[in-house]
């Protein structure tokens, strides 16, 4: 069966969306669009992220079998149905890297830990509280005050020589942890370090306690691409002795989006195969 399928992952930060094409095993991926949120109508976005795809790979709405939204997009009015982020970005976490078996979503507001199988069904799951400071937002907030651009921070990070870690695991105090550094001269390298590591020390806890015990664990979310993020928390593997892979993908942003396409094209052959048995 051909069909083309949507998804659409509206976050705290961005709203992705993807279209796929899909027949046979292996799905094929004709569009994608990212836009950053701030401060504008996520619904809004979500709309013009649709009309984008549509646009990027020459489809007409009619064309389109299912749309499939995750994330905060329950009230996607064209959406024809919705499923829970963490099964979106499981699923899409496989497609992106099959060898993964746990992916780590570190998103704008909170990160988890989700310990899945080959077909990308979740097993189990760890998330960070809401107060938590190993978020997307705190380090974005943290780089504004140090006058560091969002795309540098990784690069920078892995700079440092010493890096000096927050301890408080509450967005609140650990800022006032790092205006007290900057206030002793410490070097904006070693700060945002010392952020990655005391990130990347909550995520392996986290992945520790899904009972993730070896194979890849795939990065997903907003900081996906963060490199010294990702450097910090293959460090703390190795120094935590989790037998685990961390690594990330090119188009890790997308994992929710993909999955919400993927499932979509699950749920439709399922409606599908249900209208012909009811006729």
């Amino acid at each position: 069966m051909s069909i083309y399928t949507i998804g659409i992952d509206i976050g705290s930060g961005a709203v992705k969306t993807v279209l796929f094409h899909h027949d046979g095993d292996r799905p094929e991926w004709l569009a994608r669009r990212c836009e950053r949120i701030r401060r504008r109508d996520p619904m809004t976005l979500a709309q013009e992220g649709y009309e984008g795809v549509l646009a990027d790979s020459g489809l007409d709405r009619d064309d389109i079998d299912y749309i499939a939204t995750t994330g905060e997009g329950e009230n996607v009015k064209f959406a024809t149905g919705h499923f829970y982020s963490m099964t979106t970005h499981a699923r899409g976490g496989v497609l992106l890297d099959p060898q993964a078996r746990a992916v780590v979503d570190i998103g704008a507001l909170n990160g988890r830990a989700i310990a899945v199988d080959a077909r990308g069904k979740v097993l189990a799951y760890k998330m960070t509280s809401q107060c938590a400071s190993g978020s997307g937002q705190f380090l974005e907030n943290i780089a504004r005050y140090l006058g560091v651009a969002v795309e540098e921070i990784g690069a920078l990070s892995k700079t440092s020589k010493d890096p000096e870690k927050v301890s408080s695991i509450c967005a609140v105090l650990a800022e006032t942890d790092v205006i007290n550094m900057v206030s002793r001269g410490i070097a904006t390298a070693d700060i945002l370090k010392g952020i990655h590591v005391s990130m990347a020390s909550r995520i392996v806890k986290l992945l520790k306690v899904t009972g993730v015990k070896d194979g890849v664990a795939l990065l997903t979310g907003g900081l996906a691409l963060d490199t010294g993020l990702l450097a910090a928390i293959q460090e703390e593997m190795v120094n935590e002795k989790v037998k685990v892979e961390a690594r990330s993908h090119p188009d890790s942003i997308y994992a929710g989006a993909i999955g919400a396409a993927l499932w979509g094209a699950f749920r439709h052959e399922k409606l599908k195969q249900l209208e012909s048995a009811t006729a």
